[in-house]
């Protein structure tokens, strides 16, 4: 892997409300984005999806581009996420898996023992070039609106491949993690070596913010991810803040007990999912890190909420809101991603109500 990333002419955004909140200062208003908004709640990302295969789709520029693009143009949200997939760089690697309908990742080999590691095929660049496409294209169509990048954090990579595919309890993932700590670790390491090379393809294309999902994590107890999974987590933002000053997100379903050990990791903002509320893990992040700025955090509005008529969407988006004026930031966003029989139009309805309430004046 290399230590750089490739030369980009990358947009001046200083103002941009997302990148302020990420650093800590004053945005005109309260960003907001969704996790998944690019997604199954539109009709014209259904459209545009028709015949197309999840897995070729994200390797597809311009349908990439578009459908990235159709959040921004119906909701007005601060940020586009770039259209993606978390397994997309173990596919392009050369991973025998597939993404099933109503299951999910499925891993036709999924991996047992030191061999199974051994012979994990590494990421190029090239591989993944239809990815950088995108993003160009994206930079060049999204004016001031940043763009996030984002890929898999190692563990929930690995949960996928030690499996075979999603589980509830991840009982092969930690007896693998308990029986053989080497062998673990030596996974990890790769993993982390293919999170880094995605994410430098997509830094050197031009994304303005990056967020690591450990999408699986609040499955561990907080020493077993302290002993398991940080090291590696921490290495993957050390190695971005290398090639980019860009804002670095961190986020995990069910982390609530793992907050402050995600903030270690070394992100510049923490998601946080709908069980904890924000002033709380204003709390927990700042204990972890006492002699750092104050915390920025980003959520954490729970998904089926929008489904309780907007009354209760309303009085939620002001709790959260005002618990997010305790952290050195606050990124508006769900608590995990839109749920696909979400109505869009309380989507749009709720960044205008961020924006409203938070104005600047």
């Amino acid at each position: 892997m290399t230590n750089s990333a490739p030369v980009s002419t990358r947009r001046d955004l200083a103002d941009a409300p997302l990148l302020v909140a990420a650093r800590g200062g004053q945005p005109r208003h309260t960003p907001v984005w969704f996790m998944r908004q690019a997604g199954r709640s539109l009709p014209e990302y259904r459209r545009a999806r028709e015949g197309t295969p999840m897995l070729q789709a994200c390797l597809t520029p311009d349908l990439v581009s578009e459908i990235t693009l159709q959040p921004v143009r119906r909701h007005g949200v601060d940020a586009a996420i770039l259209f993606s997939d978390i397994v997309l760089p173990l596919y392009a690697a050369g991973v025998g898996l597939d993404i099933v309908a109503g299951t999910g990742p499925v891993v036709s080999n999924p991996i047992e023992g030191p061999a199974d590691v051994s012979a994990l095929p590494s990421l190029d660049a090239g591989q993944v070039e239809p990815v950088a496409e995108a993003v160009r294209l994206l930079v060049s169509e999204l004016g001031s609106t940043p763009l996030i990048g984002f890929a898999g954090a190692p563990f929930t990579l690995a949960s996928y491949l030690v499996e075979g595919g999603p589980s509830r309890n991840h009982e092969r993932t930690k007896a693998l993690m308990h029986s053989d700590p080497k062998t673990w670790h030596a996974l990890l390491e790769k993993l982390a070596d293919t999170t880094l090379e995605f994410l430098r393809v997509q830094i050197g294309a031009g994304v303005d913010a990056i967020q690591l999902f450990d999408s699986w994590a609040g499955a561990l107890s907080l020493r077993d991810y302290r002993e398991f999974v940080l090291p590696h987590s921490r290495r993957i933002f050390e190695g971005v803040a290398e090639l980019s000053d860009i804002p670095k997100i961190h986020f995990g379903v069910g982390t609530g007990e793992l907050l402050g050990a995600m903030r270690t990791a070394g992100p510049d903002v923490v998601g946080v999912d709908w069980r904890v509320p924000l002033d709380t893990a204003v709390a927990r992040l700042g204990a972890a890190e006492p002699e750092s700025a104050k915390p920025v955090v980003q959520g954490n509005l729970d998904p089926a909420v929008l489904f309780a008529g907007w009354d209760a969407v309303e009085r939620e988006v002001h709790r959260i809101l005002a618990e997010g004026r305790e952290a050195g930031g606050h990124i508006f966003n769900l608590g995990h991603g839109v749920l696909p029989t979400t109505d869009p139009e309380i989507l749009t309805r709720v960044v205008e109500l961020v924006h409203t309430t938070t104005a600047q004046r």
